[in-house]
């Protein structure tokens, strides 16, 4: 399969490994607004997000690797790109329930774990070692950041950042664009557009 990268940033840098250790993948292109213009290098093109419609077809996949939940959406929505054109990237050593659904866009790190009937939306990060156990609700453009825990029956809202470490009990609903900072334990929902740490949490921030 051939892919186009969005973004050679960090996260991007992580994303191309997993791609290359993944069976008949191969990277075509590197785009980014970093490159003023077309260049090529090892057989890969290097170019602006503007130069995705020329080199983009049928068999090309395309995955944004922007580590950014607002960049991921805004750019996914200027693309306009019909859903099946995105690539989920999934790290051979992540461990995936037969019931798990996971969406178009979604990068799945090393060590990662998803349980039973858990939902991720499109165009998530679960990052390296997550745990996101049985029935989890993960809506679109949402980070959960190494390590962290997803018990049971969590609803995690659009665009949502749980920080490295945090643990989020049964049932708690965190609504959309909030942010949980590393290392939280939510023992209460939290409501949208909010920022909350500590162990328990507590909101320090509502926009």
């Amino acid at each position: 399969m051939k892919v186009i990268v969005l973004g050679n940033g960090g996260h991007s840098k992580v994303i191309q490994e997993m791609i290359s250790s993944l069976h008949n993948h191969e990277i075509i292109a590197i785009l980014d607004d970093r490159y003023e213009e077309r260049k090529e290098k090892n057989a890969i093109v290097y170019a602006p997000f503007s130069s995705l419609n020329a080199l983009i077809d049928k068999d090309v996949k395309v995955v944004i690797a922007i580590g950014s939940n607002i960049v991921r959406k805004r750019l996914a929505e200027t693309l306009n790109l019909r859903t099946d054109q995105y690539l989920s990237v999934i790290h051979p050593t992540a461990v995936i329930s037969s019931t798990a659904i996971i969406r178009n866009g979604t990068v799945v790190m090393p060590n990662a774990v998803i349980n039973a009937g858990a939902e991720i939306g499109e165009h998530c990060i679960i990052n390296t070692g997550v745990i996101v156990e049985h029935e989890n609700k993960i809506a679109n453009y949402a980070h959960i950041s190494p390590n962290a825990t997803l018990t049971g029956n969590v609803s995690v809202g659009e665009g949502v950042h749980i920080g490295a470490s945090a643990t989020i009990i049964p049932g708690m609903k965190i609504g959309q664009w909030s942010v949980i900072g590393a290392g939280s334990t939510v023992i209460q929902h939290i409501s949208s557009h909010c920022k909350a740490v500590g162990c328990p949490t507590r909101i320090i921030h509502k926009d």
